[in-house]
């Protein structure tokens, strides 16, 4: 069975993430989203809710694709994630090329650790290269309408959370 891991804080998890879940569940077998505990970040959502929302989203995109995509806290090293839940790749979304640069040291570091786990890059669709979820956030605290960033229920979510409902 292959299994793939696609990691992020996903605060929340926008139309882009979802681009990159659905393109790479076609890779795998499996598809473990690593929900990242990232407390340097300080996210807007807790971890679990972040995690609802990401199995919410992807419970469809599990029946279309025909591959198992579940959810899965972690906060160690996203190699030891990896390891954890038996991935083989790594699946990492790119916006831009100030994204490859920061993913090119990460695949240096973490195949340091343990070759025999391969990151593949998939390219942001052209309609979501510029969606980001600290974006995806001041939009909506500011008053913005996010409709073309994120689900309704994300939306809805963000709203509530922001008092803006």
């Amino acid at each position: 069975m292959r299994i793939g891991l696609y990691p992020g804080t996903f605060d929340p998890v926008t139309l882009g993430h979802l681009d990159i879940i659905k393109r790479g569940a076609a890779l795998v077998d499996r598809l473990v989203i690593g929900v990242a505990i990232n407390r340097d970040k300080g996210p807007l959502f807790t971890l679990e809710e972040r995690v609802e929302m990401i199995e919410a989203e992807c419970a469809s995109l599990s029946k279309e694709t025909g591959t198992e995509i579940i959810a899965h806290p972690f906060e160690n090293l996203l190699i030891h994630c990896a390891k954890d839940v038996g991935a083989q790749i790594i699946v990492r979304g790119l916006r831009a090329v100030t994204d490859f640069e920061y993913e090119y040291q990460m695949v240096g570091m973490n195949r340091a650790m343990d070759a025999s786990i391969e990151t593949v890059f998939l390219m942001a669709d052209l309609n979501h290269q510029a969606i980001a979820s600290k974006l995806v956030k001041e939009i909506a605290r500011l008053d913005g309408d996010v409709t073309r960033f994120v689900t309704p229920l994300v939306k809805a979510r963000l709203l509530e959370r922001l008092g803006k409902s």
